[in-house]
């Protein structure tokens, strides 16, 4: 990390208080301020490691957000929902999506993603158990026309009810809420329900499909967010939080990466992807030493990078793609994972007396026997 770690360190707190200035202009003046008083209150990380900066950032980058700031996210997405429901004339229902609601977002003022599923259209997979039992009724309708009429109606509404806050409509997929009223920037996603097969048989929602409408092209897709979701959030609590908090170390080191432009070009998505690959034992053991996150997260991602062919056949959560499907985010997995070998490298240097020119072996040894006291 050759950028001064004590800069990073303030970027660290900033993007966890929310004080950035790229999130702290989607709010509104109030809640700028009140989350600018809120900034000045140290978090525990921040008592860590006084006198080993690199320990103390890695160590950091790794912690959920204050729940309070994630509270407020879930608050403003029922606040949203509540006036959809109420408003449309299209029978809806909602749900999150996306980092919040798997709590691996890494700023105190982050986006929430509001998916409005329209419930009285939805496609099914011909070849699940209820398909061939008779269970549907098919229609003349399509995804398109019926998210299109569904788009049309969520913006005229949010214009009305929110005619004081910026109401972006010029998204692909989603209707982006901020400023006026809001205290944390919403983005509302109009879809319908995809019954897969695996839905068909298990009737369980994680297992339930959506269908997005991008108006720029304009066609829809399916995806699988609650899938995504339980599968990482069920694999987390097997690693006792470990892959939560390598999710979050990755991304963190994503956005304070010198080369900043080729590091975004692996989405966060696919970050949380790939650590879902990640060695077991290692992450379980971040339960007792949390450096060992540290030191597995920088191992896979070099082994990602040096078996491009390898690497490439691993699949999203959801099962629904391969991670590493472009050169861009082969280049952006370059960026990142050089960051954390200098970040491990650095670290290891701070928890014991290695010499210039450290082997592997050696810092691999050191960071899994450091310990860290708690903060006081």
């Amino acid at each position: 990390m050759p950028r001064d770690i004590n800069t990073r360190l303030e970027n660290l707190r900033i993007r966890r208080k929310g004080v950035d200035a790229a999130r702290s202009g989607r709010v509104t003046a109030s809640v700028a301020d009140e989350v600018l008083r809120k900034s000045v209150i140290q978090e525990s990380w921040q008592r860590r490691a006084t006198e080993q900066p690199y320990t103390r950032y890695a160590l950091g980058a790794m912690q959920a957000v204050d729940p309070a700031y994630t509270q407020k996210s879930h608050d403003e997405a029922d606040r949203v929902a509540k006036q959809l429901l109420s408003g449309l004339t299209i029978p809806i229902e909602t749900r999150l999506q996306g980092s919040v609601p798997l709590d691996v977002h890494i700023r105190g003022v982050s986006d929430v993603d509001l998916l409005v599923i329209r419930t009285d259209f939805l496609r099914y997979d011909t070849f699940g158990a209820l398909a061939t039992g008779g269970w549907y009724n098919s229609s003349s309708k399509t995804s398109l026309s019926v998210l299109r009429e569904l788009r049309i109606e969520c913006e005229e509404l949010l214009k009305r009810r929110y005619w004081g806050a910026d109401v972006d409509c010029d998204g692909g997929k989603c209707i982006a809420l901020s400023g006026g009223s809001f205290e944390r920037p919403v983005d509302v996603v109009p879809s319908h329900w995809h019954d897969t097969v695996d839905y068909q048989a298990s009737r369980l929602e994680h297992d339930r499909g959506v269908y997005i409408l991008d108006k720029k092209i304009p066609d829809t897709f399916s995806n699988l967010p609650f899938k995504h979701i339980k599968r990482v959030h069920d694999r987390d609590l097997s690693y006792f939080g470990g892959l939560k908090k390598a999710i979050r170390l990755v991304k963190n080191v994503k956005n304070d990466a010198s080369d900043e432009s080729t590091a975004a070009k692996l989405p966060s998505f696919d970050i949380a992807a790939l650590m879902y690959h990640a060695d077991e034992t290692s992450l379980k053991a971040g339960y007792v030493n949390e450096l060992y996150i540290l030191s597995e997260a920088q191992r896979f991602l070099d082994w990602c990078y040096r078996n491009k062919e390898e690497a490439g056949r691993l699949t999203t959560p959801d099962g629904l793609r391969r991670i590493l499907d472009t050169e861009a985010k082969h280049s952006g997995l370059l960026a990142i994972s050089s960051e954390l070998d200098d970040l491990a490298q650095q670290v290891a240097g701070e928890q014991g007396s290695l010499g210039p020119s450290p082997s592997w072996s050696n810092v691999y040894s050191t960071l899994g026997s450091a310990r860290v006291p708690d903060a006081a």
